[in-house]
């Protein structure tokens, strides 16, 4: 994602307030079953041997099995912060839900103001009041059926202020991402931080007690040099080490069996070797990911169909290894001074889900504020547009889920 966007982004977090979900009066969830086909190796009794989690809780499991079913005829469509942060900060129902009716099939959060310094879990702390909120809308989003993600836009280890390498030292970005891994000298801080994560996400609970699934993707747009842990900034090697190191942390030494993995470069790719340069193995991950804004921005019909070219290659490796393949982050901003774009989310991002038989289990957009948005409520240009992209056959809204944390009978 380009800087700016994410700065907008994540400005309107810090002015977001919890909304109470209420209930919806929604239809009756379409269950959608793809029938097994005989050269398919996924079971619904061998899931769990695909899978980063061999101990991995039956509704983790679920949740794998029925994100790759789904992906042989829908694809879920959700949103960043989709039940705090709103076009013109308007609140209410998500905009996704003032749009069409219902809510998005996927909720994505983010684990950086749960890990900050600041938070010192106290109930006057901003920050604190901030982790209790994307908890609050978690169990929300879980209870409603919603697919939960989160990223991670971790501070850098020396001053824990900033993600972005434009606010750092040469010095510290070229040695940041060194000093996380074993033996580094900011091991144990990183590893402080993984413990903060190890303990909301297993405190994590459905009404019976159970614990909620999340997808967690962490150092995403790695082949950018945005963030500290981009690729300018550590070699291919300790890319995979740090990778594998947060999975095995959190997976052993933490013990937190709740968790699918996504691993998710930005758009820079073009081949599938160029894909795996960095990948940690698929004993790392469950969820092959790619965040595209940039094939979306301005360039029509040859954008999406560039977009879909890199979204077939994983979608391909996915039917192959039995992996789950996404469109981790994706969207148009529009804003009073840049303009929608005619049947952007019908024609051209719908072509880019679906030309080429790829199978795309989920689409996310990043989050609307007071300034711009990208994705439509009910009262501008393009709702109309949105709702028509949400109608169509292979989109999917919480409403034409199936049961996501339940084995198919």
């Amino acid at each position: 994602m380009k800087t700016t966007f994410l700065k907008i982004a994540f400005l309107s977090l810090s002015i977001f307030s919890m909304m109470s979900c209420s209930a919806d009066n929604e239809n009756s969830r379409q269950i959608i079953v793809d029938p097994t086909k005989p050269e398919d190796p996924l079971t619904t009794n061998n899931a769990s041997t695909y899978m980063v989690d061999a101990n991995a809780t039956k509704e983790t499991v679920a949740l794998f099995y029925n994100l790759k079913r789904l992906a042989a005829t829908k694809t879920a469509i959700g949103q960043q912060d989709a039940f705090n942060s709103f076009y013109q900060d308007a609140g209410g129902d998500s905009d996704i839900k003032k749009n069409t009716g219902f809510d998005p099939a996927i909720l994505g959060s983010d684990f950086m103001f749960i890990t900050d310094k600041n938070n010192n879990e106290q109930a006057n702390n901003w920050y604190y009041q901030q982790e209790e909120k994307i908890i609050a809308a978690t169990k929300a989003a879980y209870a409603k059926g919603i697919i939960n993600t989160f990223s991670w836009h971790l501070r850098e280890p020396y001053n824990d202020d900033s993600f972005y390498t434009a606010d750092m030292t040469s010095e510290q970005k070229s040695t940041a991402f060194k000093s996380i891994l074993p033996g580094g000298t900011n091991n144990d801080w990183y590893k402080k931080k993984l413990d903060k994560v190890a303990s909301v996400v297993s405190n994590l609970k459905g009404s019976n007690g159970e614990l909620i699934p999340i997808i967690f993707r962490p150092f995403h747009e790695f082949d950018g040099s945005w963030f500290w842990w981009g690729a300018d900034f550590c070699t291919p090697d300790e890319y995979k080490k740090a990778y594998q190191f947060t999975v095995d942390y959190l997976k052993n030494t933490k013990g937190v069996h709740n968790i699918l993995y996504a691993f998710s470069p930005d758009n820079s790719y073009t081949t599938e070797a160029n894909y795996l340069s960095r990948y940690p193995g698929d004993k790392y991950v469950d969820i092959i990911g790619m965040d595209n804004y940039g094939d979306f921005n301005n360039q029509g019909q040859a954008g999406a169909d560039k977009a879909n070219a890199k979204l077939k290659i994983l979608s391909d490796y996915a039917k192959a290894k039995v992996k789950i393949a996404a469109l981790t982050e994706t969207g148009y901003r529009v804003t009073s001074t840049t303009p929608a774009i005619t049947d952007w989310f019908s024609s051209l991002l719908y072509s880019a889900l679906t030309k080429n038989d790829i199978q795309i289990s989920y689409a996310m957009f990043w989050t609307n504020n007071t300034d711009g948005y990208y994705v439509p409520n009910g009262s501008v240009s393009n709702a109309a547009d949105f709702k028509t992209f949400s109608l169509k056959t292979k989109a999917a809204l919480v409403n034409s889920l199936p049961k996501m944390y339940e084995m198919p009978k």
